[in-house]
């Protein structure tokens, strides 16, 4: 018998006949032998609806209210769930007289514990005793992602993508077997099917592409999802809920075996939600750079490619990236430094980029990769604004206009279209 924790997205709830076929899915892994732990998202479309609500009260709402507030998508999703889990059960006959096939659960109910750094909230320790009481009663828990109590018993989020994130946590508290994200694809393609036609599910990808790829901006995992399970080395098998067929399995180096010197770039990623700010005429100085980027930190935002000119008549030159998201709490924070500290900084802004990626654990064995990348886009006419670099991934800033054009040539160029 193995433990799988099991986790729907927001299109696999998005309606109620998906939502009944997710409790027939749960149910018939449950028949198979299997102890089940469902993990689910708000209904598609319902925490970007809360959002906007929000909005039109504050331009950038984040406080213990808005997590409340947008925490609400997944406790909808959670009754309902449980109640078609719990329906389709007495359907079958499988439930005696006042009996539960499943048990629905709010993040403070499990006792998943965060700090207390609202909408970005960081999973601290989950108390497993209600879970596991559960389990061994067979009744599944269902329980709602994205979300969590701090020390003082607020409601916290844990950032778009979250429920990824609460799925791995639970599944490494309880030392499950398997955890399976089920989304509305089936597996890790080697970049956005919607920008390339070309491209092609892998069967695997190690945890560091995969982190690469989530933090680039591939939309299957979010990155703290990965960074967890990498911890852990709990396996991740990303499928889709709408076909049985086989996913993508997230696994250590290791386990890729010799295909590490065979694949030099594993897939391409894009990010359109790209926005370059550039400090010009601060005086340098020892810690000046610390002083801006500590205070953007102290924000939580993430500060992306950042590029420092070499000073010119004792002023300095910065230019970094940040998500569209945090465009507006970075620029705030740079006015209030303005204000208070650098009063002759002059900020520049430049927004409609993107980036675009190739990423790969071979790249770091493999020489002329970076000249490569350049010169496909060259030859594609796209001009490069900034670049990054690490050991599996090359980044570029573009023109967002040029995104579907970039990912095709990069795709192409190093052989991606081609099957295993």
């Amino acid at each position: 018998m193995a433990l799988v924790v099991q986790k729907f997205g927001g299109t696999s709830v998005g309606t109620i006949e998906r939502i009944q076929h997710v409790a027939r899915w749960a149910l018939d892994s449950q028949a198979r032998g299997n102890d089940i732990v469902l993990v689910v998202s708000a209904m598609s479309g319902e925490t970007n609806r809360l959002v906007e609500l929000a909005k039109q009260i504050h331009p950038m709402p984040d406080s213990h209210e808005y997590d409340l507030l947008i925490a609400s998508g997944e406790q909808v999703a959670v009754g309902l769930v449980t109640l078609a889990i719990n329906t389709e059960a007495e359907k079958r006959g499988s439930l005696k007289k006042g009996q539960l096939a499943a048990k629905g659960l709010l993040g403070y109910q499990v006792g998943i514990f965060t700090d207390n750094i609202f909408s970005k909230a960081r999973i601290q320790g989950i108390d497993t005793t209600r879970l596991k009481s559960l389990i061994s009663n067979q009744i599944i828990p269902v329980i709602a992602g994205f979300q969590g109590v701090d020390s003082e018993s607020n409601i916290t989020t844990l950032g778009r993508g979250g429920s990824d994130t609460s799925a791995v946590a639970i599944a490494a508290a309880l030392k499950a077997d398997d955890c399976e994200i089920y989304t509305d694809v089936d597996g890790v393609y080697t970049t956005d099917p919607r920008l390339c036609r070309e491209a092609r599910k892998m069967s695997r990808i190690s945890y560091e592409e995969m982190m690469e790829l989530a933090s680039l901006g591939a939309k299957v995992l979010q990155i703290r999802s990965v960074e967890l399970a990498a911890k852990y080395r709990l396996p991740l098998h990303v499928r889709s809920s709408f076909n049985p067929v086989e996913g993508t399995r997230v696994v250590s180096q290791e386990l890729l075996g010799g295909q590490m010197e065979q694949v030099v770039v594993a897939g391409v990623a894009a990010d359109g939600a790209q926005v370059k700010l550039t400090l010009q005429n601060i005086t340098d100085g020892p810690g000046v750079v610390a002083q801006i980027f500590g205070a953007l930190s102290r924000a939580s935002i993430v500060v992306d490619v950042i590029v420092q000119d070499i000073p010119s008549n004792g002023m300095l030159t910065i230019s970094f990236t940040v998500g569209r998201s945090d465009h507006l709490k970075a620029r705030q924070v740079l006015d209030e430094l303005k204000a208070k500290t650098f009063s002759s900084l002059r900020i520049a802004e430049e927004s409609d980029l993107a980036k675009v990626s190739v990423v790969g654990v071979g790249m770091q064995h493999h020489p002329g990769v970076a000249s490569k990348m350049f010169q496909l886009l060259a030859d594609a006419d796209i001009n490069i604004k900034l670049i990054t670099t690490s050991e599996i991934k090359i980044s570029c800033l573009i023109a967002a206009e040029k995104t579907k054009q970039a990912v095709e040539c990069l795709h192409r160029g190093f052989d991606l279209n081609r099957a295993d």
